[in-house]
């Protein structure tokens, strides 16, 4: 399954300063119905990120009853997405 948004980029300060987009409510709750044949546990749920000609793999967090996407520094610097920026992102969705 492939979904298409837009997300703000937010910053988690733990040990070390960790960036996210937020998934939109509208897909969270896609998402959220899908987890159960998607999560390999915890909730978390793999997935393909595409943002702009950027592409990796992760997982999405569940946070708050929505989901974050986590973005790598690597990744979020090739793409050239900043704190505060709210990219166009393409998440390709699978089971593990």
């Amino acid at each position: 399954m492939e979904l298409q948004f837009t997300g703000e980029v937010i910053e988690w300060r733990g040990p070390a300063p960790f960036f996210y987009a937020v998934v939109p409510p509208d897909a969270a709750e896609l998402i959220h119905d899908l987890a159960p044949m998607l999560t390999y546990g915890w909730g978390v749920i793999p997935a393909r990120v595409t943002i702009g000609s950027v592409t990796w793999t992760t997982s999405l967090f569940p946070k708050d009853g929505g989901y974050l996407v986590p973005l790598r520094a690597a990744e979020r610097r090739r793409a050239g997405v900043e704190l505060g920026d709210a990219p166009a992102i393409t998440l390709e969705l699978a089971g593990p």
